[in-house]
Formats: C-alpha cells, sequence, structure tokens
C-alpha cells in the first residue's frame, strides 16, 4: 500500500488547495483600538494571583479590546513595558495634579484619553 492510497492528491506534487475561510461577521468587533494617552499615574495593581503592587507607569497608549482594557506605559522602577488590565487597577494617583480615583478608573482614562486627543488635534484655518 502506498501513501497516496490514503492521501489522494490531484496531481502528483500539487495538492489540492481548498480557499481562505471568509472572515467572521464579528471580526471588525474582535480588533483593539488604541488611543495614546500621556502622563505620569501612580497604580495600585492587583496581579493575577492576588498580590497588590503599587507602580509608577509614565502611560503612553489605552488599548481596548474585546473583553479588556490595558492601561500601557513604561514602569518605572523595572524600565519595561507593561500593559496593565483597567480592571485590576484599584487605585490610580496622577502625583502632578494629586488626582487620586478609586473607582470609576477606567471611565477616567478614557475621558483623559478624549480630552489628550481633543487637544492634540491640530484646527483648520477657517
Amino acid at each position: 500500500m502506498e501513501f497516496r492510497d490514503f492521501h489522494p492528491i490531484k496531481a502528483p506534487g500539487l495538492r489540492a488547495r481548498r480557499p481562505a475561510a471568509p472572515a467572521p461577521a464579528g471580526a471588525a468587533r474582535d480588533r483593539w483600538r488604541t488611543l495614546p494617552l500621556e502622563g505620569t499615574f501612580e497604580v495600585v495593581y492587583e496581579d493575577a494571583r492576588g498580590a497588590w503592587t503599587t507602580r509608577t507607569l509614565d502611560a503612553r497608549e489605552l488599548k481596548l479590546g474585546p473583553g479588556r482594557t490595558l492601561l500601557g506605559g513604561t514602569d518605572r522602577v523595572h524600565g519595561l513595558y507593561r500593559g496593565l488590565r483597567a480592571d485590576r487597577i484599584r487605585r490610580l494617583t496622577e502625583p502632578a495634579s494629586g488626582t487620586r480615583i478609586e473607582t470609576g478608573i477606567l471611565d477616567w482614562l478614557l475621558a483623559r484619553a478624549e480630552a489628550q486627543r481633543k487637544a492634540h488635534r491640530p484646527r483648520r484655518a477657517a
């Protein structure tokens, strides 16, 4: 018995190719959106094991994805990029202004990113 008996092919050396499957209808919803965000924040964060840590983060972006939102930036202590899940942030403090937020953190971050986007948008000449 030969290999071809179990795996038929149309022509020797060529395999039959199936057309690519169409993208699912919800594919546009499953994409991540990135909003630029600037600022330095002190974050009290609960990690996956339940341990609470305090981190100082130089924020770069807010990533909105399917089922979660990440606050991305550089951790000042380690000098590495971190993506912190917004639902695990227990307290957010902005040292420059003294703002301290313990509830509605995601809403505050979204409003801040939107305000920065509007402030940085170039104005059109009339």
